[in-house]
């Protein structure tokens, strides 16, 4: 998502077009850029912050987001600018993350657990984790293969009444149900 797919999302938009009695106005969007995770102090100054001041400080773990734009004015081209226009969490141990690629050493001293393994995001410190759900839909089978194993979940729904069916078929060409 980071390395391709903010990007692909920006060149999807392309270009904002904006008519009125002014003249015609348009915003094009170009590359797209993430910071490092940073704060900004009450005294206005910016810094790189570390996952584990976010969780003591009780912040947000997250990265600028940069986009480079372009505004047209009645098909004139005028000087880019580079606009921040939001920030996006960053998980811990990810490439974003300052703790990526660090040495037990330096992780130790940074104030990390070097056998931590990451793949969570700290929200308001707060350690926080996506779960994916899967939604099995009724009535339609969800074939799986695991060596040569071969299952079919199905859960039938009629009148509000539920049942799950599992279906196995061995390699020696034994069906369970």
């Amino acid at each position: 998502f980071v390395d391709y797919g903010m990007q692909e999302i920006i060149n999807e938009i392309g270009t904002i077009s904006f008519g009125g009695d002014a003249g015609d106005f348009k915003l094009k969007f170009g590359k797209v850029r993430i910071g490092k995770p940073n704060i900004k102090e009450a005294d206005g100054a910016t810094r790189t912050i570390t996952p584990n001041e976010a969780r003591i400080r009780n912040l947000t773990y997250s990265a600028p987001i940069f986009v480079e734009i372009t505004p047209i004015i009645n098909g004139v081209q005028d000087k880019s600018e580079i606009v921040h226009i939001g920030d996006l969490p960053v998980m811990v141990r990810s490439k974003l993350c300052v703790t990526h690629g660090l040495s037990r050493e330096e992780l130790i001293e940074m104030g990390e657990d070097p056998d931590d393994p990451g793949g969570y995001f700290i929200i308001n410190g707060t350690e926080r984790v996506l779960v994916l759900i899967e939604e099995i839909v009724s009535n339609k089978p969800i074939f799986e293969r695991e060596d040569d194993i071969i299952t079919v979940r199905i859960n039938s729904e009629k009148s509000g009444f539920k049942q799950r069916h599992l279906i196995e078929r061995k390699p020696d060409g034994e069906i369970t149900i």
